[in-house]
């Protein structure tokens, strides 16, 4: 785009995008040519450096005051502390400031600044007064297309000046039936924003919920999207589209509020009448909200120029060519600045642990915040009672605004649901409940179907039908599936734990398969992609709690995949913990806790910790050989890690006793080609050079660990 000084710049917060949209609309048929980033900028532009390009230039400034637009640490802040700057430089800087919302201005830089109101203005006054405000400032690029309509006389209804163009955002259609505002609504701009442009393409569009809950806010998106975009749309209904049966007849009532029919007209012929007239008509909006089923809900969608939205938790909708939407968590700044307003005592770092734990859900959000205002209970209190019982604290109080019952209800009743229509599915929900809130692979089922119960373990025999179940799971909305498996939310899955009725089977349950799927070796690279979905699970199954020995050996393993892909700091804690929980319940001698102790030790010596890994290898060396001799793998692992410990301290006489020793074990017990003996034999070797003999190194190094060159 060329650069033009006379182009009105429109300045507005994500937020007001639709005051934007409409004050350039009616800015352009009165003349004037505008720049706003939403139509001018296209995608890839670098915003930052578009907007000092025009910031630079002498074009007028059209700033809309809103709340959001004066947020503190905000793009659009730059924007006019930057003109306010140019103008004392330079009077003759052009801005034109408009409050669009009651925002107070009488402190600050704005406070000697006349700004007029355009909220709370008939239509036609509305444009009147950005016109003439825009007059004020500029000459109009074209006196012949400005057209201002006179105020009305006080008191006098104004007549409509917009039949063919936008009113002003927050005005609403003579034809409306959506439910009230949410006052709390909070965040979702840039979802907003994609959602308009994607209906204003001219593309049917359904808003899914990547994690499928009702408390997602799918039909708090779309209530926000028919608000603040209303001032587009002649006509905006409202379709409750839970029972199928009943489409008809929300239907029919728009047909008969738009003068269509009477009623006593049969809905058929009621809906026939509507389809007719939308076909025809320009700027309506049809909202389906929580729809189940695309094949059922397909045949009412109505054709013509207006815009469909449609909320649902089923994530297929390519059958009746709708553009899906994912609409997912909070991001954390939304779920804090949901947290904060609603609860102003609330500090930073305690919003931040709040919205952690409710794994930024808006429901799960809005309860807490209901329960903490009513209650005034501590953030640590609540945190505790979400470990302890997620079911009933997830039932507490009521829901908030928007929701129609609670998280727990929610997920309760359509498990339920669920189970009662197709059974495997059921049992295959409350498994997945039990593992980690990431991607579950559905091979963890498929290839141990002997170690599932009935009727799920017939059903994962076979992979279509098994992943025909799976998708069960995402079309009532309780998981999200993606192309590395099903995700289930966490406190989706702590209310399925609690509301289980045969939670230690499905723990057994999944504790088995992890065993059966978790891979021998730690350090083949070629197993590295399964321990890195698996490992989430095996920690959710919780090893400390488990009295399963081949969770222990699993969790070790899984602990040294850490260790060697370079991440012992995220394992430390997670060994120590079991350490301590295990040796305390089973004693020090206990084959669990001696793996363990070796695994710790390892993460000790990546961390440079080296006498805290000689004393732990050392302690399970000597209770090895008191237990099993000096010939059992343990403790030839733990005298192999022990050297290691030696070395490190420069302990290296010591450390060659037992090298040599070591070796001569190790090839007689498992052959000259096992790892335990080369990494034996490359033990020997590194004592042998500290010692300054390096002849007889090299010679271990020939026999044992030939390079390329000696291979």
């Amino acid at each position: 785009m060329d650069d033009v000084d006379d182009r009105i710049l429109i300045s507005h917060a994500g937020k007001d995008r639709a005051w934007a949209e409409w004050a350039r609309w009616h800015l352009e048929k009165a003349g004037h040519a505008t720049e706003l980033d939403s139509v001018d900028w296209a995608p890839g532009t670098n915003l930052i450096e578009a907007m000092n390009r025009a910031m630079k230039r002498d074009n007028p400034l059209l700033v809309l005051l809103s709340s959001a637009y004066l947020a503190p640490e905000r793009f659009t802040t730059d924007e006019w502390t930057t003109r306010l700057a140019q103008r004392r430089r330079d009077p003759t800087a052009k801005l034109i400031p408009l409050r669009i919302e009651d925002v107070d201005l009488h402190d600050g830089l704005w406070a000697p600044i006349l700004v007029p109101d355009l909220f709370d203005l008939a239509p036609d006054q509305a444009i009147a007064l950005l016109l003439d405000a825009v007059r004020r400032v500029i000459e109009p690029a074209s006196q012949g297309a400005l057209s201002i309509t006179s105020p009305p006389y006080p008191g006098r209804p104004a007549a409509s000046a917009t039949a063919d163009g936008p009113r002003p955002p927050g005005s609403m259609p003579a034809v409306w039936n959506p439910a009230r505002r949410n006052p709390g609504f909070t965040g979702r701009d840039g979802m907003l924003n994609q959602l308009h442009d994607t209906l204003r393409g001219g593309r049917r569009v359904a808003v899914q919920a990547l994690h499928g809950l009702g408390g997602v806010g799918k039909t708090q998106l779309a209530l926000e999207y028919a608000h603040r975009f209303a001032g587009e749309y002649e006509l905006v209904w409202w379709i409750p589209s839970e029972q199928p049966e009943l489409i008809g007849d929300h239907l029919a009532a728009l047909a008969r509020e738009l003068r269509l029919t009477s009623p006593d007209t049969p809905i058929p012929d009621a809906v026939k009448s509507l389809r007719s007239h939308l076909r025809l008509a320009r700027r309506w909006l049809l909202v389906f909200d929580n729809a189940e089923d695309p094949q059922t809900l397909d045949p009412w969608l109505p054709d013509g120029p207006g815009d469909i939205l449609i909320t649902s938790r089923d994530p297929n909708w390519t059958g009746i060519a709708a553009h899906a939407l994912d609409v997912d968590v909070f991001v954390r700044t939304e779920s804090t600045t949901l947290l904060r307003t609603q609860l102003p005592h609330l500090v930073e770092a305690d919003a931040d642990r709040l919205a952690e734990a409710l794994g930024d859900l808006p429901l799960a959000l809005g309860q807490a915040v209901n329960l903490l205002a009513e209650t005034r209970m501590p953030v640590t209190g609540y945190l505790d009672d979400l470990a302890a019982h997620t079911a009933d604290l997830m039932s507490e109080g009521c829901p908030p605004i928007g929701y129609p019952v609670s998280l727990a209800a929610t997920v309760t009743l359509t498990a339920e649901r669920l189970g009662t229509i197709d059974p495997a599915a059921g049992q295959l929900l409350h498994l997945c409940a039990q593992l980690g809130p990431e991607p579950i692979p559905a091979d963890l089922f498929t290839r141990h179907p002997g170690l599932l119960p009935e009727p799920l373990a017939a059903v994962a025999r076979r992979s279509v039908a098994f992943h025909r179940v799976m998708a069960q799971l995402g079309r009532y909305g309780l998981a999200r599936l993606t192309g590395t498996g099903a995700v289930l939310h966490r406190l989706v899955q702590a209310v399925l734990r609690d509301i289980d009725p045969n939670p230690d089977q499905h723990r057994d349950t999944v504790v088995d398969l992890l065993v059966a799927a978790a891979p021998e070796e730690s350090n083949d690279p070629r197993n590295w992609p399964r321990w890195t979905v698996l490992l989430p699970h095996i920690i959710a199954a919780d090893p400390a709690a488990s009295d399963n020995a081949g969770l222990h050996r699993s969790a070790s393993r899984a602990l040294w995949y850490l260790i060697i892909r370079g991440d012992a700091r995220t394992a430390l804690p997670l060994a120590e913990n079991f350490y301590e929980i295990w040796a305390g319940r089973y004693g020090p001698d206990d084959d669990s806790v001696l793996t363990m102790a070796l695994t710790l030790a390892g993460i000790h010596t990546e961390l440079g910790n080296h006498q805290q890994a000689h004393d732990l290898d050392l302690d399970a060396y000597n209770r090895y050989r008191r237990l099993y001799g000096d010939d059992h793998p343990g403790t030839l692992t733990a005298v192999n890690s022990l050297n290691v410990d030696l070395q490190e301290l420069n302990e290296f006489e010591q450390a060659l006793g037992y090298a040599e020793d070591t070796l001569t074990r190790c090839r007689r017990i498992f052959g000259d080609d096992h790892p335990e003996t080369l990494r034996s034999a490359a033990n020997l070797a590194g004592n042998l050079s500290a010692l300054g003999r390096e002849a007889e190194a090299d010679d271990i190094r020939r026999q044992f660990l030939p390079g390329p060159d000696q291979a």
